[in-house]
Parts: C-alpha cells; sequence; structure tokens
C-alpha cells in the first residue's frame, strides 16, 4: 500500500513540474530560412525536457499536406509569409497564438574570399557585377526595399543574372553557376552557407528587416507542449542561438 502511495506521490511531483514524457512528439513546419536556429533550439528543448520536438523546413509545398494531418507549430520566414499561410489554408492555425520572435537583416552574400572586392553596397552597379535575387518567400521584395529608397533600382536592375524563385533555388542557382558575384538575401544564410558564401554587411541606410512569426495549429494533439516549446523559443538561451544564426 505504501509502494503504491510512493508511486501516485512522485507522478503528482512530475506532473506538478512539468515533466513531459518522452513519448511526446511535437511537429514544427515552416519555411528554410529559419530552419537552422528553429532545429537548434529544438533539440536543446528535446534534450532538456524529454519531447521530441522535429522540425521539417523548405518550400512549403514540400510539407504542406503532411502539416494539414500532424502540425502542432507553423514558423514564418517573415510576417507577411505566416500572414499569408494563414488565408491560404484556413481554419488551420489558431491566429490568437501567433507571436513574434526574433528580426533578421538583409545582407549581401559574395563568394569566399571576395574576388570581387564587394565592400559596400554601391559596389554592387559597377558594371562587371553579377547579382541573384529572389522573387518570393522570404525573400518577396527585399532587392527592391534596399535600393528603391535610393533612386538607384535602374542601377541595379541592369546587373541582376538571375531571379530565384526561393531560397532552395537561390542556393541551387549560386552554386551551378559560379559567375554569380553577389547575392541580396537576408544575412542568415551566410551561415547557414559558410562553406560557399561570405557575408558583406550593408550600411543601415541599404538594411531592412523581417520577423520570425509562430503559432499553434488547430489540430495540434499537444497544445500545451506547443506553447512550452514557443515559452522557450522567446527565451534569452533560444536568443542566443538566434543570434549565432544571423538574428538580432
Amino acid at each position: 500500500m505504501k509502494g503504491i502511495q510512493l508511486l501516485l506521490l512522485f507522478a503528482g511531483i512530475f506532473f506538478l513540474a512539468g515533466y513531459t514524457s518522452a513519448d511526446e512528439t511535437l511537429s514544427v513546419f515552416g519555411p528554410g530560412g529559419p530552419y537552422g536556429p528553429m532545429n537548434e533550439s529544438a533539440t536543446v528543448f528535446s534534450q532538456r525536457y524529454g519531447a521530441q520536438v522535429i522540425v521539417k523546413a523548405g518550400p512549403e509545398k514540400k510539407w504542406i499536406d503532411e502539416a494539414k494531418q500532424k502540425a502542432d507549430v507553423i514558423f514564418g520566414g517573415a510576417e507577411f509569409m505566416l500572414s499569408k499561410f494563414i488565408q491560404n489554408h484556413s481554419g488551420l492555425i489558431d491566429t490568437k497564438t501567433r507571436t513574434t520572435l526574433y528580426v533578421r537583416p538583409s545582407g549581401i552574400l559574395v563568394r569566399p574570399g571576395n574576388p570581387k572586392q564587394i565592400h559596400k553596397f554601391e559596389d554592387l552597379y559597377r558594371p562587371d557585377i553579377k547579382i541573384m535575387v529572389v522573387v518570393s518567400a522570404g525573400q518577396t521584395g527585399l532587392w527592391e526595399d534596399m535600393t528603391a529608397k535610393h533612386g538607384d533600382l535602374p542601377k541595379l536592375i541592369k546587373n541582376i543574372a538571375v531571379y530565384a524563385i526561393n531560397g532552395a533555388d537561390a542556393i541551387r542557382q549560386w552554386k551551378e553557376h559560379p559567375d554569380l558575384d553577389a547575392w541580396m538575401t537576408w544575412e542568415s544564410w551566410h551561415y547557414r552557407l559558410k562553406d560557399v558564401t561570405e557575408l558583406v554587411q550593408v550600411d543601415e541606410n541599404y538594411k531592412i528587416f523581417r520577423g520570425t512569426p509562430i503559432a499553434i495549429t488547430k489540430i495540434s494533439q499537444q497544445r500545451e507542449l506547443a506553447q512550452e516549446f514557443i515559452d522557450f523559443l522567446k527565451s534569452d538561451e533560444a536568443h542566443a542561438i538566434f543570434k549565432k544564426w544571423g538574428w538580432k
């Protein structure tokens, strides 16, 4: 009898302490841009609290069918991305749980060693520079936002050699076309591609920022665990992880 009472006592202690069962699995989906810090944060959370957090990221078409069946959490590479996702998939996101994590700044990626000696934004206007930009996903409008307020769009456009579809396509283009000199994107992509890029930080006059939104789905069977994970992402520890990957 005493043994049963002790077991019940320990069970109550674990429950009150927020004990998380190793059998619990949290499914997190989103675009490829924030994958690095999101996955590292998930690993730390999983090791510490015993739950398994699985992050699947990339172009939406690769994971949306699975997400509609089992997603607990959805994140975006920019605020407008999550807003668009909510519009396109009505009823999937619990909008009351939406929150913003950290922002990431824009920059220029060049080849290792910076062979074309691109040190400031204005260097992109030189006639010998071939630029790649991205026209959708989290980089939608980035190159235009960086340039238009200075009235230099004509100078930039004549040097754009590749309009990539999304981040995954941009990575492929960058690796397949070594004649590309510069990629206008988020600083954070450098930390995913250190072997093939070097980061050139731009002057504040050319720098723009995008947020990193996240929300719980209405179909989640692990809402409490999902909220615990989001709370962890908002902690100083997780913020340090995001900073390591290029966020502010």
